[in-house]
C-alpha cells in the first residue's frame, strides 16, 4: 500500500489562496501553514514531499529562497531553534563549527544547542541566554568556551509571530572569537608581565644595590619575552643621553660583536637600532637581505623588529628581536612589543628614579660632611703652612712629617668628597652632572683667602659641586703663607682685607708665583683708596662682587683657567 504524499501549502490563509486552498486540500495530502515563518523551519512537524505557494505569498518566494541562501553561506553560524532549544534549521558554518558537517557526519538538526556543540562551559556574562531571550523578548549576548582553547560568541534573537506576544522561535548567531580571546589574554599576560618589571619590594629597596636591581629587571625582560611574547632572540640597549651612545643592557642570542658594536642614536651609520632611536618610531623589517638600514645581528637573520622604548616622549633605549625567518614578525607583534616596552620604560624610569635618590642622599650626606669638615681641616692646612714655612731649611725631618701631614688632610677631603661619586651609580645622565658641565672646574685647588666666614664657607659649598679642592685662609699673610707653601690653580682674594694692603699682597703674590690666576673679591660701596684701579693697572683684571652669584663665580673662573691653560701656575710641589 503506497503512502499518500504530503505537500506544505503556504499562503492557504491569505485572500487570494483560500478559495484555491478550499477546493484542493484534502485530510492527508495537502498540510496548509498558517505561519509563514515556517519557511526555515519546515513547520507543522513532519516530513514533506512538496511544498505549495499560494496567494501573495508567491511574490516573496524569490526574497525569501535568496534569503535562505544568504544565511546559509554566512561567514557567522546561524541556527534556529524552537521552544524546546532546538535546533530546527541552520546554516553550513553552524554545522562546521559543531563538527558534524561532512564525512558522515548527522546534522546537528534536531539537537540541543549544547548537544550540538557537545556541552560548551558558559563563560559569561550571561548564564542563560536562551531562556532570557524568550522569557524577556530581547536579544542575548554570552561568551561559551568549547574544549580547550575554542570560544565562540552567541547571540540569541527571540522571533515573535505576526500580531503576537510570546516568542515561538530563537534565531541563534554564533562567531568563533578564540583568535580575540587568545589575542585579549596575551594583551593581559603582556600588561602583567610589564607590572612584574617594575614591581620592587620594599625590603628589596633597602637590600638590593642597584647593580643587583638592574639585573632582576634584565631577567625578568628575558623571562617575559621569551614566555608571553615568544621571542627567542633579542637585544635591549639604553641611550645615554649624554653621549648619545646606545649602550648594551641585555642580549640574548645576539653574536658577540653585533652586542658589542659602538651604536649612536643617528638615522644613518648606525644600523635600524639607531635609526629607531633617533626617530623614536619602530621598525619593521620583513626582508633583511634588502633593507639598507639592517646591520647584521644573527647569523641567516631573515626578519628583524625594532621598537623604542619610550617614556612619553623621551627616548631611554631600543628592544631588538631578530629571526632566521623571512617575514617573522607582524604588525600585531609589533603593537604587542610596543605596548610592552611601555611598561619597560616605567620600570625603567623608576629604576633611574631609584638611582637618582640614592645619589642624591649620598651627594647630600657627602655634602654634609664636607662643609662641617671644612673648617677644621683649613684650620690644619693653615697650621700646616705656618709650621712649613718654619722648619724648612732647618730640620728635614720635620718637614717630610709635615709634607706626609698635609698629603693626608687633604686625602681625607678628597674621601669625604668622593662618597657621593663612589655611592651614586652611573645612569643615562649621571649624578655630579654638574662637574661634567663644567670640565675645567674638576680637580682645580683653588684658595679662598676672605676674613668672613660666611664666604669661605660658600665657596666650599658652590665649587665643591664641580669637583674643585677648596681650601681657605682667613687674612691676607695667611693666604700668603699658603700660596708660598702649597701650590694653587686660582686664587680668590678678599680686596678689603685690613691686615695687609691689597697692592702689597698682590706684589708679594706675583713675587711667590708669577702666573697664579688671581680673582679679586670686593663689597659693592664707594673705593675711595682707588685699589681695584690700582689693581687693574698691575695687569689683575678678574673681579668679583660680593655676595656674587655661582653664575658670575664660574665665568670668572673660566676666564683664569682660560688664560693659563698653555703655562700652568708656577709654585712648589706640594
Amino acid at each position: 500500500m503506497s503512502t499518500t504524499p504530503r505537500i506544505l501549502v503556504y499562503g492557504a490563509n491569505e485572500d487570494a489562496g483560500r478559495s484555491l486552498w478550499e477546493s484542493v486540500r484534502t485530510a492527508d495530502s495537502l498540510i496548509g501553514s498558517h505561519d509563514n515563518t515556517g519557511w526555515l523551519t519546515k513547520s507543522p512537524e513532519g516530513e514533506f514531499q512538496g511544498a505549495l505557494v499560494l496567494g501573495e505569498t508567491l511574490q516573496h518566494l524569490p526574497t525569501m529562497m535568496a534569503l535562505e541562501t544568504v544565511v546559509k553561506h554566512l561567514p557567522e553560524g546561524v541556527a534556529v531553534l524552537d521552544l524546546d532549544l532546538k535546533i530546527q534549521w541552520c546554516n553550513d558554518r553552524f554545522a562546521e563549527m559543531t563538527g558534524r558537517k561532512g564525512n558522515g557526519s548527522p546534522s546537528p538538526v534536531g539537537l540541543t544547542f549544547d548537544e550540538a556543540f557537545a556541552t560548551p562551559h558558559i563563560v559569561g556574562p550571561d548564564f542563560a541566554p536562551f531562556h532570557n531571550a524568550l522569557g524577556s523578548g530581547m536579544t542575548a549576548r554570552t561568551k561559551y568556551r568549547i574544549g580547550e582553547s575554542t570560544y565562540i560568541d552567541v547571540v540569541a534573537a527571540p522571533i515573535l509571530p505576526e500580531g503576537g506576544i510570546d516568542p515561538t522561535l530563537v534565531v541563534v548567531t554564533v562567531r568563533d572569537i578564540s583568535q580575540e580571546h587568545q589575542q585579549g589574554e596575551k594583551l593581559t599576560a603582556i600588561h602583567e608581565a610589564g607590572q612584574d618589571l617594575g614591581d620592587i619590594a620594599p625590603e628589596d629597596l633597602v637590600s638590593m644595590s642597584v647593580d643587583a636591581r638592574k639585573m632582576l629587571l634584565r631577567e625578568k625582560i628575558i623571562l617575559h619575552t621569551k614566555d608571553v611574547l615568544k621571542f627567542e632572540t633579542i637585544e635591549v640597549r639604553l641611550l645615554n643621553e649624554r653621549t648619545n651612545r646606545l649602550e648594551p643592557l641585555l642580549h640574548v642570542g645576539i653574536l658577540s660583536e653585533a652586542a658589542e658594536r659602538e651604536l649612536y642614536a643617528l638615522p644613518t651609520d648606525n644600523g635600524v637600532t639607531g635609526y629607531v632611536a633617533a626617530t623614536g618610531n619602530s621598525y619593521l623589517c620583513r626582508d633583511t637581505s634588502h633593507d639598507p638600514l639592517y646591520l647584521t645581528g644573527i647569523d641567516n637573520a631573515s626578519s628583524s623588529l625594532t621598537v623604542p622604548i619610550k617614556r612619553h616622549d623621551r627616548v631611554l633605549g631600543t628592544f631588538n628581536v631578530e629571526s632566521t625567518h623571512a617575514n617573522a614578525f607582524t604588525e600585531q607583534d609589533q603593537q604587542f612589543l610596543e605596548l610592552f616596552c611601555r611598561d619597560l620604560s616605567v620600570a625603567l624610569n623608576t629604576l633611574e628614579l631609584l638611582v637618582y635618590e640614592r645619589a642624591t642622599v649620598a651627594s647630600e650626606s657627602s655634602a654634609v660632611l664636607l662643609r662641617e669638615a671644612a673648617r677644621p681641616v683649613d684650620e690644619i692646612l693653615n697650621d700646616i703652612a705656618w709650621l712649613k714655612n718654619k722648619f724648612v731649611g732647618f730640620d728635614p725631618q720635620a718637614t717630610e712629617r709635615l709634607q706626609r701631614m698635609l698629603k693626608q688632610t687633604r686625602t681625607i677631603r678628597q674621601l669625604i668628597f668622593g662618597i657621593g661619586e663612589k655611592v651614586a651609580p652611573q645612569v643615562s645622565a649621571p649624578m655630579g652632572g654638574e662637574a661634567f658641565s663644567k670640565p675645567k672646574l674638576r680637580g682645580k685647588r683653588v684658595l679662598i683667602a676672605d676674613a668672613d666666614e660666611s664666604v669661605r664657607a660658600a665657596g666650599h659649598e658652590l665649587l665643591a659641586r664641580f669637583g674643585c679642592e677648596v681650601e681657605t685662609a682667613h687674612n691676607g699673610e695667611e693666604a700668603l703663607l699658603m700660596i708660598k707653601s702649597f701650590n694653587y690653580d686660582v686664587v680668590l682674594y678678599d680686596a678689603e682685607m685690613t691686615d695687609i694692603n691689597l697692592i702689597e699682597a698682590l706684589e708679594k703674590i706675583r713675587a711667590i708665583n708669577a702666573t697664579i690666576p688671581v680673582v679679586l673679591m670686593k663689597g659693592f660701596g664707594y673705593d675711595g683708596a682707588h685699589r681695584m684701579v690700582k689693581a687693574l693697572l698691575m695687569g689683575f683684571k678678574l673681579a668679583l662682587y660680593k655676595p656674587f652669584r655661582l653664575d658670575l663665580l664660574l665665568t670668572e673662573l673660566d676666564k683664569a683657567f682660560s688664560s693659563t691653560a698653555e703655562t700652568p701656575p708656577a709654585g712648589l710641589s706640594s
